[in-house]
């Protein structure tokens, strides 16, 4: 008589439960011992308090009908909610995604007043950006000219992003959802400020040298 292979692994966490789910089964048997699990002890599995489950799928790409499938079997159970899919897995348009992200996008312009500059990924400006235009990336922007319009890094919430300008005089700097004023500059008391950053304590967005970005980098490698 042949033993029956488990095909999911449950354990608990101090945040909940995790679904370990083997990759190499077919999905049709994935389901029908989850089914199994999910009946097999009814008392460890009902009642309270509410329990989140993370789903982790390996090297097995689920579908949305897939996922939602396995969500109604979990929620039938009153005190289960499916919190997340873990999956080593991506698609090729989250692939692209990421790619979009990391890419710089070099552009040689002057971008006047009430124009607006958007750039996914990071941006290398060679020109200025005058008193009342805008210019936003999803990652780090680098001016090699003057700033004196807005400039927001990071506009997805990235607030590891830096803004660095060769003539740092902007109306505003921003960097996720922190910013700070122009008006900051004049009173930072640092001489030569050409970079800006989020400080990650304070979440305050700090001006300075470029020395200081190499500062700040060699503290998170470290």
């Amino acid at each position: 008589m042949s033993q029956k292979l488990h095909y999911i692994t449950i354990r608990g966490t101090k945040d909940g439960l995790v679904f370990i789910l083997d990759d190499s089964c077919s999905f049709e048997d994935l389901i029908i011992e989850l089914r199994e699990k999910l009946s097999s002890e009814p008392d460890k599995f009902t009642g309270e308090p509410l329990m989140a489950v993370k789903l982790k799928t390996g090297n097995r790409y689920l579908t949305e009908e897939q996922q939602q499938q396995i969500r109604e079997l979990i929620l039938k159970k009153k005190n289960l909610i499916v919190e997340d899919f873990e999956s080593n897995v991506i698609t090729k348009a989250e692939a692209e995604e990421i790619a979009k992200q990391k890419r710089v996008t070099s552009i040689t312009q002057i971008v006047r007043s009430g124009q607006l500059l958007e750039i996914t990924g990071d941006l290398l400006l060679v020109g200025d950006v005058n008193s009342g235009a805008s210019i936003k990336a999803t990652g780090n922007i680098y001016i090699m000219g003057a700033l004196k319009g807005t400039a927001h890094a990071g506009c997805e919430g990235n607030e590891e992003a830096v803004i660095v300008a060769s003539i740092m005089q902007p109306t505003q700097v921003r960097i996720g959802e922190v910013f700070c004023g122009g008006a900051d500059l004049l009173h930072s008391g640092i001489e030569d400020v050409k970079s800006a950053y989020v400080d990650r304590d304070n979440r305050e967005i700090m001006l300075g040298r470029i020395q200081t970005l190499y500062k700040r980098k060699s503290s998170v490698t470290t």
